[in-house]
């Protein structure tokens, strides 16, 4: 199992914590729900990732430029705008469609929380590190709290990753129940919202007879393909 430091283990965990705070919607996932997120540091980009993948419209702040570039440039966030109206106008949008955005604002976080208590702007859920969020908390707002993940199993391959990766993500998800909304939402959106991140890796957090399943059929599988070059798969 890779480290608990590893990216995808831990944009895991915080897509486990937010979908297990809110029930997922089989179509859109956590779509018309709003997330505060607060700060677009390090723990920042990662929740705003999971929230991508869950489907939830979500906001956050960065005052420095340079992070700014940096989260348009890894997919973090969709827009960066320079005041809370303007990202209103594009979240109010998104949520009534049930359709996942991510929103920067470039202020820092407390002036974010600042202006959305001025406006009263009461997000559906919060990550913990978000300044003031016991005022929100007292109007009913979430707090997501992640988890600790077991067996988190990655699969990885030495080529031809475009055309291999796929076929390994429809061996694991044909090990995964089909009404595991939580895991088939994963294995299908993930590879879209984290681009080269998972490009060569991807990941889930699997039982301890799926992930022998797994390693099994994902072994077997490069011999079912004999007219093509050979390629080496890694199950760890």
């Amino acid at each position: 199992m890779p480290s608990a430091e590893h990216p995808l283990v831990e944009i895991y965990r915080q897509y486990a914590a937010l979908t297990a705070t809110l029930l997922l919607n089989p179509q859109s996932g956590l779509g018309g729900k709003l997330l505060y997120v607060g700060e677009i540091d390090d723990l920042g980009r990662t929740i705003l990732l999971a929230a991508n993948i869950a489907g939830a419209a979500s906001l956050a702040a960065a005052a420095d430029p340079a992070i700014q570039r940096a989260a348009i440039r890894d997919g973090v966030v969709d827009f960066f705008v320079t005041s809370l109206e303007e990202a209103l106008r594009i979240l109010k949008n998104e949520i009534r469609k049930h359709q996942a955005v991510s929103v920067g604002v470039s202020v820092s976080a407390e002036a974010l929380t600042a202006s959305m208590l001025e406006r009263g702007v009461l997000p559906d859920l919060i990550s913990a590190s978000v300044p003031g969020r016991e005022t929100f908390l007292k109007d009913g707002t979430l707090t997501v709290l992640p988890t600790e993940i077991d067996n988190f199993t990655t699969w990885s391959v030495d080529s031809q990753f475009a055309r291999w990766m796929p076929r390994l993500d429809a061996h694991v998800q044909s090990v995964i129940p089909a009404d595991d909304l939580i895991r088939q939402r994963w294995l299908r959106l993930a590879p879209r919202y984290l681009g080269r991140m998972a490009q060569r890796e991807h990941g889930i957090a699997l039982t301890q007879s799926e992930a022998d399943t797994v390693r099994e059929s994902l072994a077997a599988l490069p011999a079912t393909y004999p007219n093509e070059p050979p390629v080496s798969i890694t199950v760890s």
